[in-house]
């Protein structure tokens, strides 16, 4: 009997410790799934906070996401948790600023990298208000805001991107749409990374073409995919760091209300540039009137918010005293584009001479003294003379194979007007000369502009003003190398037919030559992120094409569109280039209860 009644109390004691062993561990369990969503409703404000007004959102709003704890007016349940934040502080998330990260991005996002980026670290104790045992449940989120800059992308688009009737095509970076993709093509177009698109990717009958292809088997467009998957749809859209409704403000002169530290402000190249090139007409004579303003960052700010830029003006300068004050400036060549049907009147900047005349001049050495290590990485140039219905007020650059020294940081040229560049660009350094798709000498680069149209250095002006000729001499390209990420516009899409297409991202570059014996090499990443506002002429096939084209103004080239691989190291973008905002979770953990500071190993 007495054997019976210990073996009794031991069997009865052990299912006393096992029922409190249960519930405390049902408890644990509870108070950890409740830590969860104190973490991902802090992560959500955060999230949102970053990716729709840019990293000062997130960081001056920490106080708000601290007290974003679940309540019972979300679900009554919530009112038996106590939240704390691990320091003893209830009714609190930890939510603080961990550490920075450079590198490669989890590999949900493969291929993509970022620099300097905040990991901020989010952690949730919870415990319950009506347990009998103390038992606290612990969540601990890193969540990174990875800046990435847009040039890690081969080819993005702010809208739809159409690949239709290609040229033969190796696409050997990642592609982004947020919009559809159309391919299709009696050429070869070939994906050797992933491709995303917010939307749909078909092969649509446009530019008037015939029914090619077969949108329900991908074999029959043309197309290869060796990415695994080859592609995925119906993703979110990538988030940039500027209003992607109407982002074409970012090549924008702001208007004269608008604070350069403002949001807006902030993102606009005219604030982002140490260099500002205005052209407009003189009031006082018959030639231009030119100001540069020469900015530095102070305190950290755009250097548009410089209190004392040096500026230098000059009210109806001639020829001959532009040549003596900037002699890397031309004002007064024409040309007619026959694709735009406009004659162009040129801001014309020779960039070799931009270099020399930056190292030695005593007002861009007194602001910005390359002995400290500052140098112009961005020049903004807007020619304001009035546009009418057959002028046009363009910029183009010459002499581009060798871009200003300025210690390696790159050099990137913005505009709001149509861009034109004759010649290679970015192909020579100190070190060396590279052409084709062997850029091994270059520096960060990017060319900013309304639209973008590549001139052969056979291109002279007066050819604009005669009636095209594939048969003509005059008209004849030499092959062209640009190593420059593109940040561009398009005339998009209207319609089906071939009076109502973009063109493609294929002819994204305009040209106006005969380049049918001639290879065009960009080495790049090619971002269209606005519609052209004031190149607005919609695409024409080109010669040679059946049907025959009204009006042809060009011979296509050879293309050869390499994505620059320099561009996946963080550190070679370019001088101002958009970054897309994107919110990782980037590791996840259970710490001890009361601790800030465990550091797991990332997913």
């Amino acid at each position: 009997a007495a054997a019976s009644i210990v073996i009794l109390a031991g069997v009865m004691y052990r299912s006393h410790t096992i029922a409190i062993l249960n519930q405390r561990n049902n408890s644990y369990n509870t108070c950890n799934i409740a830590a969860e969503a104190a973490v991902e409703k802090a992560f959500a404000r955060l999230a949102y906070d970053f990716q729709a007004n840019g990293l000062m959102s997130a960081s001056n709003n920490l106080s708000l996401y601290r007290t974003n704890i679940p309540t019972a007016a979300e679900d009554p349940s919530w009112s038996q948790f106590v939240f704390s934040d691990g320091q003893g502080n209830v009714g609190k998330t930890y939510v603080n600023y961990a550490y920075s990260y450079t590198g490669p991005l989890p590999s949900a996002y493969s291929g993509l990298n970022t620099a300097n980026a905040p990991v901020y670290r989010i952690v949730s104790n919870v415990q319950l208000s009506n347990s009998l045992y103390t038992v606290t449940g612990t969540a601990q989120e890193d969540v990174l805001l990875a800046l990435v800059p847009l040039n890690t992308w081969a080819i993005f688009y702010n809208g739809l991107l159409e690949f239709t009737q290609c040229a033969t095509m190796q696409v050997n970076g990642p592609v982004m749409a947020n919009g559809s993709i159309y391919v299709g093509t009696t050429a070869g177009l070939t994906f050797n990374s992933g491709v995303s698109t917010s939307g749909t990717l078909t092969a649509p009958l446009v530019d008037g073409l015939g029914n090619l292809w077969t949108p329900s088997k991908a074999s029959t467009w043309g197309t290869t995919f060796k990415a695994s998957p080859g592609y995925s749809t119906n993703n979110a859209s990538v988030t940039v760091s500027l209003n992607m409704t109407n982002s074409h403000f970012m090549i924008d002169v702001p208007p004269s209300t608008e604070s350069p530290t403002s949001e807006t402000g902030q993102q606009r190249l005219y604030n982002e540039a140490q260099m500002v090139l205005m052209v407009t007409n003189s009031t006082t004579g018959t030639n231009p009137t030119v100001t540069l303003s020469i900015r530095n960052s102070i305190n950290g700010q755009v250097p548009g918010n410089d209190p004392t830029p040096t500026v230098l003006s000059y009210t109806n300068l001639t020829a001959a005293a532009l040549n003596t004050n900037l002699p890397f400036l031309s004002l007064t060549n024409i040309s007619y584009d026959q694709r735009e049907t406009d004659t162009n009147i040129f801001t014309q900047i020779d960039i070799s001479k931009l270099g020399t005349w930056m190292a030695t001049n005593t007002s861009i050495q007194g602001k910005l003294p390359a002995s400290a290590g500052l140098y112009p990485t961005i020049l903004y140039v807007a020619d304001r003379r009035p546009i009418t219905s057959t002028k046009l007020s363009s910029v183009r650059l010459i002499n581009g194979a060798k871009l200003p020294s300025n210690g390696g940081l790159g050099f990137t040229v913005a505009t709001m007007n149509p861009l034109y560049v004759q010649g290679d660009y970015n192909v020579q350094t100190s070190a060396g000369k590279s052409t084709g798709t062997a850029n091994t000498y270059e520096v960060p680069a990017a060319l900013m502009s309304d639209a973008l149209t590549i001139l052969s250095a056979n291109w002279n002006d007066s050819q604009g003003f005669s009636a095209y000729s594939s048969s003509s001499s005059a008209f004849k390209a030499t092959t062209t190398t640009i190593n420059a990420a593109i940040v561009t516009g398009t005339v998009p899409s209207t319609g089906t037919s071939s009076t109502t297409f973009s063109g493609g991202v294929h002819n994204l570059t305009r040209l106006l030559e005969n380049w049918s014996s001639a290879n065009l090499y960009l080495n790049t990443s090619i971002l269209r992120l606005w519609n052209s506002t004031i190149a607005t002429n919609q695409f024409r096939n080109p010669a040679g094409f059946s049907p025959a084209p009204t009006n042809p103004y060009y011979n296509p080239p050879t293309r050869y569109f390499s994505y620059d691989h320099n561009f996946l190291n963080p550190a070679f973008a370019p001088p101002g280039i958009p970054t897309a905002l994107v919110p990782i979770r980037f590791s996840w953990a259970v710490p001890p209860p009361g601790v800030t500071t465990y550091n797991p190993v990332h997913n």
